[in-house]
């Protein structure tokens, strides 16, 4: 990103040190987020998949009875076959005959028996998947519920902090045209090596921010003087004296008062 005119070290400082005072602000309404957001997606792909295997369950469910019917209508015309065999036995005009309807009549009650044994197994296979149906509703339920709970918690969350972010971003984007390139790259390769997404700290205490590690005396001259860019050698972050870190957080806070 061009810049209008070439700032001087200070007035790059500061842009860094407004910059970072903007990125720390909105990873702080994120953070309040948290892990919301991926909550709602989890919970959403649960309630999706457990809606799918209910109906797919119910759905078998139907077919299994489809089957019975089947089934039953089947033992009907066995049964039908067995009294009509019988009947012509009587008319039979020699032991062959007889013995053929014999053959015929035991088949169909084979047939009845076979159909009688996959109808009970069936009725025991609607009960385990009625079982099955039930503890998934209640799961469903249960996840349904968390997730209308989750979703209200982000809404809530988002109701609140959705106008300051957009703001924020907006700012950040702005000063991030105040920035050259080359040091704006520096400034978000930083950041996102980071734990705490700072990039630019102040010294405090004859420390930087966030660091055990002393800054020598001469250093801490070189940073008041801010005549150049200077990098804990720790760290690898931007430093910047406390004076102009105190002057800017002032001037960033009226900018955010006007939210």
């Amino acid at each position: 990103m061009a810049t209008t005119k070439e700032l001087s070290v200070e007035e790059k400082l500061r842009a860094l040190y407004d910059l970072q005072i903007i990125d720390t602000r909105i990873d702080e309404i994120r953070n309040v987020r948290g892990e919301l957001p991926l909550e709602v997606d989890d919970l959403e792909d649960e309630v999706a998949g457990l809606t799918i295997r209910l109906d797919k369950l119910q759905s078998d469910l139907v077919q299994i009875e489809d089957n019975i019917k089947t089934k039953k209508v089947a033992i009907e015309d066995h049964s039908a076959a067995i009294k009509r065999y019988t009947e012509q036995q009587k008319d039979v005009r020699n032991n062959r005959e007889f013995n053929a309807l014999t053959k015929e009549v035991e088949f169909q009650e084979l047939e009845i028996q076979l159909s009688e044994k996959q109808i009970k197994e069936m009725k025991v296979t609607i009960e385990h998947k009625k079982e099955v149906i039930s503890n998934s509703k209640d799961k469903l339920d249960q996840k349904s519920t968390h997730l209308k709970h989750k979703k209200a918690e982000l809404n809530d969350i988002m109701s609140e902090t959705q106008k300051e972010e957009t703001f924020l971003l907006q700012k950040s984007s702005e000063f991030e045209g105040q920035i050259e390139e080359r040091l704006l790259a520096a400034y978000k390769r930083i950041r996102s090596s980071v734990r705490n997404g700072l990039a630019v700290v102040s010294i405090e205490r004859g420390a930087s921010a966030g660091s055990f590690f002393t800054i020598p005396p001469q250093i801490q001259v070189e940073i008041a003087a801010r005549k150049k860019i200077i990098t804990d050698e720790h760290s690898g972050r931007i430093l910047v004296d406390s004076t102009l870190a105190e002057e800017e957080r002032e001037k960033m806070e009226k900018i955010f008062a006007k939210m």
